[in-house]
Formats: structure tokens, C-alpha cells, sequence
């Protein structure tokens, strides 16, 4: 049986006697760190601190080894065929970065169409409008529902002849919304276009197979499944990864240089220049044993029976409008709201001063606060440790900030 209470023990942010209890509802931004996380990357530090791939003396190798099981780790909690689809960056935003540098603007022409949604993280929309503006491709988007959906009703509108990638998220940052990404994989597919997903929401409580969505790239970060902040996720196609340039030049990413040239590394490696995050690497993998504990499955139920719970007792306040979860809509984990009368950022204010921490602002998606009419919203998120006492705390706190305001 899931039981958050037990699962917050290995958390020790919570269990400070010294502070005020702390309800953390901002899980979309970021998770807290178990001890198991903390305890892997201070052993390494202190046991076996030293530069991986270089080094032939013993606790070099330690390092080594111990930064390149985690690639074995991450391929397997994803699906991936092989390691060598798994590229190490600092976060999700340099993953997508690497493919909008190494790839796109590489291989499109003028000619050629960028698609992406309406409801993007800008991580997943500022670097292609950065390509598009450097290879004059178009970039175009599917638009977004006020419920909360993409507006797939005519994809013909949207995948075309000319369409050459995809670029998509897997749930959004803002409405929790998982879109029919493997539906949108498929017309992607019909008309030759390659796709990226961009799952830094998704992944952290979902089973994910990246070979059965059939993407050519799919990405992630550490921080958002507990891992520490630092280490992101590209998950790509190995006919993908060849055919693109490096990102960054440097060390390791070579096999050997000459005053004229550069002979590349095999993929991975190339697109892994200089010292990487070694740490924050080693964590991820402490991350995903301790994910892998406690089953994505058992993960995927908790964080949805606290969603459907939060939605319904937000909906019952009135002056509240709670932003998409509506029926018939796969949405899941996050949540926003606003007051008609009270600003997000004075209710993200008041709520901390009871120890709740929510977000409130633009959430990196202004286009959907657009869409909304809006200029910021709050957003409370949820992972493993929340708890419905901690809901119940949220409306409390709420309920006086309303008091307060009036």
C-alpha cells in the first residue's frame, strides 16, 4: 500500500524539528531529494571524487564506472534501445537546445515547417524560434482549447508536406494536460516529419517506453524525479544522433585533433564535451533505484488521486477558476487556478507565510496565460510526498487569504 507518510522519512527536508512544517506543492519547478540521493552524491565526493574517461588509477574507475551505469539505468527506466541513445546534459532546456542547434539547423531549409503547440514550456519554443529564424523555416503551432486540449480536430491543417519536425510536450507545465503524443507521433510519421518529446513533466510519474512511441528524440531533467539539479536527459535515435554535429567542442568529444581537424567521438561522447555533471549523474541513478522502489505504477495512482482531490475541493471555492482538468481530458499532477479578486502573486505570498509553497507568474508558458487571458495564474504540483492532509491545508490557507483580502 502507498504511504506517503512512510515515503517522507527518506526526505530531510521535511523532517527538520528545528523549522516550521513545510507543505511543498511545487513539484513542476522542482522534487525534493531523498537521503539515498544526497547520501550517492556525497559518497562520491568523498570516496571517489575524480574526472571519469581519463584516469586509469583505481578510484578513476570507480568514477567511470559508476557515471556510465547510470546511462545503463536511464536506457532501461525509458525503453531505449541501446546506451548509446542517452546523452548527458545539464537539464531539459540544453537537450532541446542540442537538437536545435545540432540538427535543425543543420538540415532546414526555407522551405521546411516547424510544429509545435500552443501550450509549450519556452524551453520548447524559444530555441525554434531561434532555428527557424536562422534557417528561415516556418514555424507554425497546434492551437490550444480553453479546456485544456489540443485542438486536433483537423490535423491535416497542421502536418503537412513540408512539416519537417515536430516538437512537442508531453504534459504540460501548466494544466497538467498529457497530450496524445504517440496520435500525433503517428501523423508526424505520415508525412516524414521527425519528432521530439519533450517529457520533463511526464516522466517523473509515468511509465514511459520511448520505442513504443517510435520518437526520434525524447527529454528530460534529473531535478523533477528527484535527482539532483544539473543532469537533463536526451534520449535520441542512433541514425539521429550520427548524422548530427557536436553541440559543444572540447574534450572527450574527440577520438583525436590536429592543428587542421577533429576526428568526432562515437555517440554518445561527441555530444558530451569537457567535465560533465558527474555528481548530479550518479544521483540520477540513486534517483531512479529509489523510483524503481516504489513502482511508477503505484507513483502514476498517487499523483493522480491527489490531483482529482485538489481539482474538486478547488472548484468548491468560490471565486476559484481552476484552469483545463475538465472531464474527458488526460490531465494529471499539475494544477492552475486564479482568484477573480486576488492576484496569484499575492495568494503565492500569503500561502507561505503558512508554510505552503505553491508557484504563481507565467509559469515559462506565457502563450497559454494568453490564451487564458491572463497574466499569471498559481499552480500547485504534486509528487510522492504530498498528502491530503496537505490539500486540506492548501484550502485552509486559501480560505484565510480570502479572509484577508476582504
Amino acid at each position: 500500500m502507498f504511504d506517503p507518510y512512510n515515503i517522507r522519512l527518506n526526505f530531510p527536508i521535511f523532517n527538520q524539528p528545528d523549522l516550521p512544517p513545510l507543505v511543498f506543492l511545487d513539484n513542476a519547478s522542482t522534487t525534493q531529494k531523498p537521503t539515498q540521493v544526497l547520501e550517492a552524491v556525497n559518497q562520491f565526493y568523498c570516496r571517489y571524487n575524480a574526472n571519469v574517461h581519463r584516469g586509469i588509477y583505481k578510484i578513476a574507475e570507480q568514477a567511470t564506472e559508476a557515471y556510465e551505469s547510470v546511462r545503463d539505468k536511464v536506457a532501461e527506466f525509458i525503453g531505449a534501445a541501446d546506451r548509446r541513445n542517452i546523452v548527458f546534459t545539464k537539464s531539459t532546456t540544453e537537450s532541446i537546445n542540442l537538437v536545435a542547434y545540432s540538427w535543425a539547423r543543420k538540415f532546414l531549409k526555407p522551405e521546411d515547417e516547424i510544429l509545435v503547440t500552443e501550450m509549450e514550456h519556452h524551453s520548447n519554443l524559444v530555441p525554434w524560434q531561434l532555428a527557424a529564424q536562422h534557417t528561415g523555416a516556418t514555424l507554425k503551432y497546434i492551437p490550444l482549447n480553453k479546456s485544456g486540449s489540443l485542438d486536433m480536430s483537423s490535423p491535416e491543417r497542421y502536418f503537412t508536406k513540408n512539416t519537417k519536425l515536430v516538437a512537442i510536450s508531453h504534459q504540460s507545465n501548466v494544466l497538467g494536460t498529457i497530450n496524445p503524443v504517440k496520435e500525433i507521433i503517428g501523423y508526424a510519421r505520415d508525412v516524414g516529419a521527425k519528432t521530439l518529446i519533450d517529457g520533463a513533466q511526464f516522466v517523473p510519474h509515468s511509465k514511459l517506453n520511448v520505442q513504443n512511441l517510435d520518437c526520434d528524440f525524447y527529454v528530460f531533467s534529473g531535478h523533477k524525479m528527484m535527482g539532483p539539479t544539473g543532469v537533463g536527459i536526451l534520449y535520441g535515435k542512433a541514425d539521429m544522433l550520427e548524422t548530427m554535429d557536436p553541440f559543444l567542442g572540447g574534450g572527450d568529444m574527440i577520438l583525436s585533433v590536429t592543428m587542421e581537424k577533429a576526428i568526432w567521438n562515437d555517440i554518445p561522447y561527441k555530444f558530451e564535451a569537457g567535465t560533465p555533471n558527474i555528481a548530479q549523474v550518479i544521483g540520477l541513478g540513486a534517483a531512479i533505484d529509489f523510483m524503481k522502489n516504489m513502482n511508477i505504477d503505484s507513483i502514476d495512482s498517487q499523483v493522480k488521486m491527489l490531483t482529482s482531490t485538489a481539482v474538486s475541493r478547488l472548484r468548491e471555492i468560490k471565486g476559484v477558476t481552476v484552469l483545463g482538468h475538465e472531464k474527458g481530458i488526460d490531465s494529471t499532477s499539475v494544477i492552475s487556478f486564479f482568484h477573480k479578486d486576488i492576484h496569484p502573486h499575492d495568494i503565492a505570498h500569503l500561502l507561505d507565510t503558512f508554510g505552503i509553497s505553491v508557484r504563481a507568474g507565467h509559469h515559462c508558458a506565457q502563450p497559454v496565460m494568453d490564451k487564458y487571458d491572463l497574466s499569471a495564474s498559481v499552480r500547485v504540483s504534486f509528487y510522492v510526498y504530498n498528502t491530503i492532509d496537505e490539500i486540506e491545508q492548501l484550502i485552509s490557507g486559501l480560505q484565510k487569504t480570502m479572509t484577508y483580502f476582504r
